[in-house]
């Protein structure tokens, strides 16, 4: 995949035929292997970006908007989550917004690569906030689709921060990972994760739909409008045996959400309502799937 490899200009690559561009001002890291180009720099739209192989990570001015949708949604739907599970995610966002949570008593986040972890509290400080201090955090370095499938451990709901399907993430969109997964919730539980840009990507949601079948009664997706993630809005995966936990009334979640004491920039008790509703393109793509 090519990658403009720095001038004063970065392309964006994952999409053939169209894309976006960032002007970087300073390049805070690069580094090119034989297998992936990583590149950390300041933009004066979004701060500090992150991009892989072509690909826009995660930048520092929107992060909030995905962060706290892929986590305050499945732990307030659960309403009573006191172990949570971190697949991926080695920025700290969503271990930051776990955290939050004051009625969460353990999380384990699972990270491929512990240098991920020391880069992003180094480039993007921000992102984790202090949460890799957190006494409630169990850092685990180890490749995510291992671990679900040899632990012990119990958890009421996992999140599956990863990279698009694409060299080393694919393995997270695959049947043992989500097989895995199930098997380490709790009764009730829920499992979300990352699941592109559905106008663009259709083929991942449909692939998706169909591998979590098998394993949670209730699969569908939720939907957020990530400025850096072009292409319109992007799905969220769902997956749990309880169906009501994507109905409850909007009376309930603003009561959860009180209770909770957290203060949020994008996520609401009406944000989650919506977030269900998804454009009638994706619900007769799903439907033929």
């Amino acid at each position: 995949m090519g990658v403009n490899f720095m001038t004063t200009n970065y392309k964006e690559t994952l999409h053939k035929g169209y894309g976006q561009a960032f002007d970087v001002e300073e390049v805070l890291f690069e580094q090119q292997t034989d297998s992936w180009h990583l590149i950390i720099f300041r933009n004066p739209v979004y701060g500090t970006v992150m991009a892989l192989d072509g690909i826009i990570q995660t930048t520092e001015r929107d992060e909030f908007v995905y962060h706290e949708m892929l986590t305050h949604v499945p732990i307030l739907a659960h309403g009573k989550a006191k172990r949570v599970l971190i697949i991926g995610g080695g920025d700290g966002g969503i271990l930051r917004e776990v955290c939050r949570h004051k009625s969460v008593e353990h999380v384990t986040q699972v990270e491929i690569d512990q240098a991920v972890i020391d880069m992003c509290k180094e480039y993007l400080p921000n992102h984790s906030a202090g949460a890799f201090d957190d006494p409630r955090a169990n850092i685990v370095i180890a490749d995510g689709v291992e671990y679900v499938n040899s632990t012990d451990e119990k958890f009421d709901v996992i999140i599956s921060d990863c990279t698009d399907p694409v060299g080393p993430g694919e393995v997270l969109f695959s049947s043992r990972f989500y097989e895995g997964c199930k098997s380490l919730l709790n009764e009730g539980g829920v499992f979300v994760a990352q699941n592109g840009v559905p106008f663009l990507q259709q083929d991942e949601v449909i692939t998706t739909r169909r591998r979590l079948s098998p394993y949670f009664k209730d699969q569908s997706f939720y939907a957020v409008a990530v400025p850096t993630y072009i292409g319109g809005v992007m799905t969220l995966a769902w997956g749990s045996d309880n169906e009501s936990l994507r109905q409850l009334d909007l009376s309930e979640l603003q009561k959860r959400f009180a209770d909770s004491g957290i203060t949020t920039r994008y996520y609401n008790p009406q944000t989650h309502l919506g977030c269900f509703g998804l454009p009638q393109y994706l619900l007769d793509a799903l439907d033929k799937a």
